[in-house]
């Protein structure tokens, strides 16, 4: 069996596998000429909620143009992974029972690449027919500066210059003999893009984070106004570009939740017993795990700011799919990221390294894991959980605990959800630390600064055995590391100690010192830091 256009001709090969049942040529043809949709970062969780809802939409008649799938960062993924299979994909749903659910997604009908498909990309861009342009390029993608607030040298060169000299350089390039375009940040090229838009017709479009991080639409609308803004400064632009950008263009804001690990080895044989060839899952040199399928769970949600000025696809009738209004959209980010879902998943991530485990699932049958989680849960985030309304709170979390975390066939690992952890306990922890703050109640908290004095202990890089580890990257991890005093194995601390990194408002979100917070995890820390068998003792003894 070949993962190709031809190869699924072969029907009676794909027994057990959903095959496309729209004409994929009439489909290709109308993205290429009226194209609707263009997403940027076309990855894992692309594949398996965004092109599986398209996939859905076109088997019902209610889309006619699939998805453009544009790469900025590298082109492996489209030239490795789309091109060699006409784009289709197999996507591979992971039940809690052991059933998979298989199909075969079509709804790409065009990839291309920044470094090699420029001028295509600019056509698509410009077509009046385009409705949104989105994104799942993560958090990084949006950043203009570091942690320090100093400009990356490729922003500052980019500001230098203006979105005509960009533009050409870009079409140089992808038509050069050097297909490098690390030269420009891709919200540079976004801004040029979208100015050039304005100037040619004037029709308004949607950019639009799909990323998993709060307040997305800010993010990129910040991000593109801020680079057009040196060049109106400079000269480059007009007062109308900008006011294009301002007026013209809508900047959405989303939510976004689906659990979508790398392709798993469990699935790839799976999929090779079936009888498909060339299927085998690739680290790009950015470091992304790809294949030509993708796995993951089956709840999804994506909640999305209903501000679409040239209109939009008809996404509201794809499964989990809700068009809302932006306050609906932050408190439905709020509710997740900061109290039914990443909090819990935060947790297991530090526990889970420093117990050994290596599977999400495996440490939903620990009962101390269990019992922090749904303790902090519980009496810590559901008393100040924020309500969207459009999703329950309680019904949400009951997913998370009874489902989706203790699904034995999601391959999901703490060592993953462990990675760039100083940047996520901001939100994470520090937005339910500052309503407790506000609430008088902090100082009865039990579970959260646990959470906190395990990150502590999990800095150190030795396990509960006493075997060292290697953390998961994190840019913070040496500076986190230096504000302990790089405190050992064994070693007993002081309030003093760790009163200057509970203090930091960028790793905690909040002054956790003078919400009287330093005592106890302090002592909690001695407690997980006593010796061999300390964590789990103080686990039970605490949970």
């Amino acid at each position: 069996m070949i993962l190709s256009r031809k190869g699924i001709d072969s029907k009676n090969d794909w027994k057990g596998y959903s095959l496309p049942e729209y004409d994929i040529d009439a489909m290709c043809r109308e993205t290429r000429e009226n194209p609707c949709w263009l997403h940027f970062g076309s990855g894992n969780i692309f594949r398996a909620f965004l092109c599986s809802a398209a996939e859905g939409l076109l088997n019902n008649g209610d889309m006619k143009a699939g998805i453009t799938a544009a790469e900025s960062f590298g082109t492996e993924i489209i030239t490795e992974c789309y091109k060699p299979h006409d784009n289709l994909c197999i996507s591979v749903t992971l039940n809690v029972d052991g059933s998979m659910g298989k199909e075969v997604l079509a709804s790409v009908g065009e990839a291309l690449t920044t470094e090699y498909d420029f001028e295509r990309i600019s056509q698509v861009f410009l077509a009046p027919s385009l409705q949104m342009v989105s994104f799942t390029i993560t958090e990084k993608g949006y950043a203009l500066s570091d942690a320090s607030g100093n400009l990356f040298p490729v922003v500052s060169a980019d500001m230098k210059l203006g979105p005509d000299e960009i533009l050409a350089d870009m079409d140089r390039r992808a038509k050069g003999p050097d297909h490098s375009v690390k030269a420009h940040h891709l919200m540079a090229v976004i801004a040029a893009l979208t100015i050039k838009r304005g100037r040619d017709s004037g029709t308004p479009v949607a950019l639009v984070s799909m990323d998993n991080c709060s307040r997305n639409g800010e993010k990129i609308e910040n991000a593109v106004t801020s680079i057009a803004g040196k060049w109106l400064e400079a000269g480059k632009i007009k007062e109308s570009d900008m006011d294009y950008l301002k007026n013209g263009v809508s900047y959405p804001w989303s939510m976004i939740d689906k659990i979508t690990p790398r392709p798993d080895a469990k699935v790839e044989k799976m999929l090779v017993e079936d009888g498909i060839e060339d299927i085998k899952p690739f680290v790009t040199p950015n470091g992304t795990y790809i294949a030509a399928f993708v796995n993951a769970e089956r709840p999804q949600y994506l909640v999305i700011e209903d501000k679409f000025p040239n209109g939009r696809p008809a996404l509201h009738k794809a499964r989990g799919v809700m068009f809302t209004d932006r306050d609906t959209v932050n408190a439905a980010e709020r509710m997740k990221v900061c109290t039914c879902l990443n909090p819990l998943h935060t947790a297991l991530a530090i526990y889970g390294c420093l117990l050994g485990f290596t599977s999400i699932a495996s440490e939903m049958k620990d009962k101390d894991l269990v019992a922090l989680i749904t303790k902090m849960s519980a009496q810590e985030g559901m008393p100040v959980v924020v309500d969207p309304g459009i999703i329950k709170p309680e019904k949400f979390l009951e997913e998370c605990l009874k489902e989706r975390f203790p699904n034995p066939f999601m391959p999901d690992t703490p060592q993953r959800i462990a990675t760039d952890t100083s940047q996520k306990l901001p939100i994470r922890y520090g937005e339910n630390f500052k309503a407790h703050i506000e609430k008088g109640d902090a100082a009865t908290l039990k579970y959260m600064p646990l959470v906190i004095a395990g990150w502590l202990r999990y800095l150190i890089g030795v396990d509960d055995e006493g075997k060292a580890f290697t953390p998961s990257d994190d840019p913070m991890l040496e500076t986190a590391r230096d504000l302990t005093g790089n405190i050992g194995f064994k070693e007993k601390a002081d309030e003093e100690r760790f009163e200057k990194i509970l203090r930091n408002t960028v790793i905690f979100g909040t002054d956790l010192v003078a919400a009287g917070l330093l005592p106890l995890i302090t002592s909690y820390f001695n407690e997980l830091n006593a010796g061999e068998g300390a964590v789990r003792a103080t686990l039970e003894k605490y949970v």
